[in-house]
């Protein structure tokens, strides 16, 4: 039986970096999804990196991690929740892997020793990884990242032209996401910006047929015509896109547009007219009057870009959502705790410590941890979250100089130290402990409890581990292991006992949670501040 043609979206960004590309083709997707096709979705990144694994979070943001591994851009993560699916390393490509597949493949002989060159062999590889990522979906959305105009970034829009002129004109839709700006002196919005976006795409080769406008505030809709008229593409097909309270309302004014419907019938698409209900439910609770708020002090050490922790933050709204709470939250620098102490941690009803790497503001956080265990207070531990508890339960139960072996490898009370099979990767990519893994939890404990299941699976980044030679003296500090691989040989939870609640996970937990389907580990540690 022969495979019904899949329809693509391009989805491309005019004016400046940073417009909202990402959350516009999670919208779009998420709409089409309510219409009951199978979306599948993807970013195609400019960077000469392999991955995101090695970028900076201070310059980038979040790395976010798929189940089987993959290192991507935090837009990924949009994808998930907004899709409310797991997605694969398929789903994001960088230029740099690209690149690397073509000169190996150069060197293994593939191409019989003709001249390499961008067209038509890293354009056909692009193509490559574009199509097969779309095999099995009716729609694919492929979102290129960078400003169209970018050196780099212009093989993947001539990837894209030359596939959609080689699939066919309903066969796929180009959507421009471009910023309008608002002049305060004249009091107007300015189209010209975008206009040049259009221009740019257009000496591509490439005719937009949807245009979404960004900008602060509400547009007048009388810009339609503008763009419309010097955009080149029909009133209808353009979507007025104005800062929302809520990211999550961005599918809900695609479809008041009817931008999904145009597309449908652009790509010739029969399809049932969207159910937005739970959509419109999320928006409501959302956007609820609620009396009672918790505050929580996430204690962190890269604070230049708050994307840095952006799936943490999703989650705790989430499962504030849901508990029908307000949530407030302070970034509070670890280095900050390590100078000052931890009476700045008092005025806040629960802690919560996120992931990292390197040695700066560790000292911060176990100290954080610590004083969580001793008074009693609500901790939450994500990934270097748990070992810096682990350090500080270690020191409570007379192990005075337990540290991490990241902090000072030579020391012989590493209770947290380097897995066997990562010795001497430590500064290379893509090499770490990725992806899904199973964990077994002790029956009755409180993750057990949380999860009402003693078979868990989540995503993991990391190269450290507890070193169960130190488990009495981690113990006798007031901590117990309530999660581990199968095999018993690495810690995945711990917990305090007689305790409200101090839980810590080896795992990732925050980049499973979705917006209608919290994670029961954040919604946990909600409750206990709601009912402290």
């Amino acid at each position: 039986m022969k495979m019904k043609q899949t329809k693509y979206i391009f989805v491309t960004g005019g004016v400046l970096s940073g417009v909202g590309k990402g959350i516009s083709a999670a919208s779009i997707g998420a709409v089409l999804k309510a219409r009951g096709l199978n979306v599948n979705i993807q970013k195609c990144d400019q960077y000469l990196n392999v991955d995101a694994g090695t970028l900076n979070p201070a310059e980038h943001g979040e790395c976010f991690v798929t189940n089987d591994g993959a290192e991507t851009d935090l837009d990924l993560g949009h994808y998930e929740r907004f899709l409310d699916t797991d997605l694969t390393s398929s789903s994001s490509v960088m230029s740099g892997r690209v690149l690397r597949q073509v000169i190996d493949d150069e060197r293994a002989g593939k191409y019989l020793g003709k001249t390499v060159q961008i067209v038509p062999h890293v354009i056909t590889a692009m193509q490559e990884h574009i199509e097969n990522a779309a095999k099995g979906f009716d729609v694919h959305i492929v979102e290129v990242g960078g400003t169209v105009g970018d050196i780099e970034g212009q093989s993947w829009i001539e990837a894209i032209r030359e596939l959609g002129f080689r699939l066919g004109y309903r066969n796929c839709a180009y959507v421009h996401v471009v910023y309008l700006p608002y002049l305060g002196a004249s009091k107007e919005f300015k189209t010209k910006p975008a206009q040049n976006a259009v221009k740019d795409l257009r000496n591509a080769g490439i005719s937009p047929n949807v245009i979404l406008a960004r900008s602060e505030s509400v547009a007048p809709d009388i810009i339609k015509n503008k763009l419309s008229l010097y955009g080149g593409v029909p009133h209808e097909a353009i979507g007025l896109l104005p800062n929302a309270k809520s990211i999550y309302e961005v599918p809900l004014s695609i479809a008041n547009q009817k931008i999904d419907e145009y597309i449908v019938q652009h790509l010739e698409i029969k399809t049932k007219k969207p159910n937005l209900k739970q959509w419109k439910q999320l928006n409501k609770t959302i956007s609820e009057d609620r009396s009672q708020s918790v505050k929580i002090g996430i204690v962190a050490k890269y604070l230049d870009n708050e994307d840095t922790y952006f799936s943490v933050i999703e989650a705790l709204r989430a499962s504030c959502w849901s508990q029908k709470t307000n949530l407030e939250f302070d970034w509070v620098n670890a280095e900050k705790v390590e100078k000052d102490g931890v009476q700045i941690l008092e005025k806040y009803d629960g802690i919560l410590v996120p992931g990292g790497f390197g040695s700066r503001g560790v000292e911060g956080m176990i100290m954080a941890a610590g004083y969580c265990l001793e008074t009693g207070k609500s901790y939450l531990g994500l990934c270097l979250g748990l070992q810096v508890a682990v350090i500080a339960g270690a020191r409570r139960g007379g192990l005075k100089d337990a540290t991490s072996a990241e902090i000072h490898p030579s020391s012989k009370k590493s209770v947290i130290y380097i897995m066997s099979d990562q010795k001497g990767k430590e500064e290379t990519g893509g090499t770490m402990r990725l992806g899904e893994y199973k964990a077994s939890l002790v029956p009755k404990s409180k993750v057990a409890e949380l999860y009402k299941n003693t078979k868990v699976t989540e995503r993991h980044r990391h190269r450290y581990e507890v070193n169960l030679k130190f488990r009495k003296q981690i113990e006798k500090g007031g901590l117990v292991i309530s999660g581990q691989s199968p095999d018993g040989t690495l810690v995945e939870f711990i917990e305090a006992c007689n305790h409200n609640f101090f839980v810590a996970t080896q795992a990732h937990p925050e980049f499973k949670s979705r917006p209608t389907s919290p994670h029961p580990l954040f919604v946990g540690f909600i409750k206990s501040l709601k009912n402290k």
